[in-house]
């Protein structure tokens, strides 16, 4: 059930919409980590598109890709901190990541269990993990022609069953991808609008 990480590349880089996408999660994200300095920081799944504004200030960055999703090198132009791995075996230390990203890699996991109890296992005390899944209600989850339209999707409700089944906490849930998945015209060029009005 996982993507192809060229179609996930693709989506992401080389779509307007997908850096629609991009910009909405990624600020979402940094209003709740607005800063990384001397942490490291891990991403799961297809997690690049948002781990970049670390790469300056974290300790380390590493973008964790699922051997079933493939890998590609990331960051451009830079050394690379992408590295395949299996669903349950994640190459870092227990206690080793102070911020966890998941893009893309519970909702599309063959093995949920597996990923929850990686990304618990590597979280340091103090650490925090963000999960971007899919909303069941969301016109997003409804547009198979984008990366949330695939997979599994989740209420809240649900989500935070799943993962204080794995001993996260929920702190906080926010939401973003107002606009609809429309990939020109009007939606595309007004989608940070709708983001700010959401």
């Amino acid at each position: 059930m996982h993507l192809d990480v060229m179609e996930l590349r693709d989506f992401y880089y080389r779509t307007g919409l997908g850096r629609a996408v991009q910009r909405a999660v990624r600020g979402q994200m940094l209003s709740l980590w607005p800063s990384a300095a001397g942490m490291t920081v891990a991403g799961y799944g297809f997690a690049q598109p948002l781990l970049r504004p670390y790469l300056g200030q974290a300790r380390r960055v590493i973008g964790l890709m699922p051997a079933q999703q493939g890998v590609m090198p990331w960051p451009a132009g830079m050394p690379n901190v992408s590295v395949l791995c299996e669903e349950g075996r994640w190459p870092l230390n227990a206690g080793s990541v102070d911020r966890l990203v998941l893009l893309h890699g519970l909702e599309t996991s063959d093995h949920q269990t597996y990923v929850l109890r990686e990304a618990h296992r590597v979280l340091a005390d103090g650490g925090r993990a963000l999960f971007v899944v899919p909303n069941r209600r969301g016109l997003w989850a409804q547009r198979d022609a984008t990366p949330f339209g695939q997979g599994r999707t989740y209420s809240l409700g649900q989500i935070e069953a799943l993962v204080r089944g794995y001993d996260f906490v929920p702190e906080r849930h926010l939401a973003a991808l107002y606009a609809p998945p429309a990939g020109r015209g009007f939606w595309l060029r007004t989608s940070d609008f709708w983001e700010g009005v959401g």
